[in-house]
Order: structure tokens, then sequence, then C-alpha cells
């Protein structure tokens, strides 16, 4: 499980601010957890992102690699908004089984169990999550999920990500044109895998390149697959893949 960090925004502007940015509606704050992205204007994925109400302010949870770059980004966006982006001094607690208080359902699946946020050091309860992840394709930060990724090839639709019907925020036209006016020809898919290879190694067919292999378990893995070839028996090195139907 990669290490977080958790934001506190505050101010009067932070829920238009967010509004305007990220790919999912804040209004969903009310029910529980919001997963989201915030995009590129071409629509390419910058960082994903929890957010969480705290009173009237909101917590936002990044994996720590991202977490530097987002701050910086989010401050170039907020000019004269009323907005405060600190730290918290809150730690993520997550797991799968029974739920402290305070704990919210992860939005993306029920099978990903709770995430709650506290004093108490990071930890979760040894859940293996890239197989929870490899049997229903969820992307991770920093594996799947890639500045090169679009979020709808990313399954963002799926785990409950992107809202269409919000209004605009950065990235949202090109993000609403793949979801209306085109076919996606490539994304994630789960795929059998016979043997082992790297996250990273490109998967072929008769020779031609299909896409790349990343998390894999139990015998199966997330692959990132050009749909035109991909079907019967791939190759990742010295791996054999199928595609699950």
């Amino acid at each position: 499980m990669p290490n977080r960090r958790i934001f506190r925004l505050s101010g009067a502007d932070t829920d238009s601010f967010l509004q305007g940015l990220i790919t999912n509606d804040i209004e969903g704050l009310a029910d529980g957890l919001v997963y989201a992205a915030l995009l590129t204007p071409q629509g390419k994925y910058l960082a994903d992102f929890f957010l969480k109400r705290d009173g009237d302010a909101v917590l936002l949870d990044v994996a720590e690699t991202l977490a530097d770059g987002l701050h910086k980004r989010l401050t170039m966006y907020k000019l004269r908004a009323d907005v405060t982006i600190e730290p918290s001094g809150l730690n993520l607690q997550r797991g799968t089984g029974p739920a402290p208080a305070g704990a919210l359902p992860d939005p993306r699946h029920k099978d990903m169990g709770w995430r709650a946020y506290t004093e108490a050091a990071e930890a979760h309860d040894g859940t293996d999550w890239d197989a929870i992840r490899v049997r229903h394709g969820i992307p991770e930060t920093n594996i799947e999920l890639t500045p090169d990724s679009y979020i709808l090839e990313s399954g963002f639709e799926d785990f409950n990500g992107v809202d269409f019907k919000k209004g605009c925020y950065v990235g949202q036209e090109v993000t609403a044109r793949m979801k209306h006016k085109t076919e996606l020809r490539k994304g994630l898919r789960v795929v059998e895998i016979s043997g082992a290879a790297p996250a990273g190694t490109q998967i072929t067919t008769d020779g031609k390149p299909v896409g790349t292999l990343f998390t894999q378990s139990g015998g199966k893995a997330i692959a990132y697959l050009r749909f035109d070839r991909a079907g019967g028996e791939m190759q990742a090195a010295d791996a054999t893949l199928r595609l699950v139907e």
C-alpha cells in the first residue's frame, strides 16, 4: 500500500474551487467519500485522490509521490479564491475487516473495504490489495495510472471516479468527447496469465505490440491493451496471456 498524504482544504470557496477542477461531483461528499482525478487541459491524468467532508473543510487523500505536485497545481489554480491548502496531520487507516468508528466505504468497489483518517500511524489490516484490484481491474496510482493515462481507458466510469452531469472541469471536453463521440480502442483489461513478467513488459501477439502488462496476482493480471489486436494467445516475455471475457 503506497504511503498517502492527507491535505485539508478550507475556506469559503473550497467546494466551488474543487467543483471546477476535478472529474467527480463534490456534492457526493454528502454521502461519503468521493473518488476523483485532476487532469491536464488535454484530458490526461495528473493525480487521483479521495475526498472527505471534514466539518466545513474537505480532506484530500493522495499518494505521497504525487502530493507535492498536486499541491503546486492546486495552488496555481487557486488564484484569489478563499481556499487554504495545508497538511491535516492525519494518516490513512485501511482494511476490509470490521470498520472502526468514522470509517467510510471505498467508493471504487465494495470489495475495496473502508478508509479512515486518524492521528494514529498509517496502517492497514494485511488485506492483499493487489489481489482485489486485479480481480476487478482497478488501477493503482503510479502503476496502471501514469501521465499517459486517460481516465476512461483506465475504468474511472466503472469505479465511480467521473461524473458526466456535473458541468465543466479541467480536461472535461476531451473526456466527454471520448465518452460520447468515440469508441474506446485501448484500455485496461483483466487477463489470465501463465508465468510471470515484470510490470511494464510489452505484450505482443504474432510479433505485433498489443499493450503493456501491469499488476499480477492469482493467475490474473491487469493489462493495457489495443482492443483490435487483443485476443487469443498473447505473450509478455516468458508469460502467456489470454483476455478474460
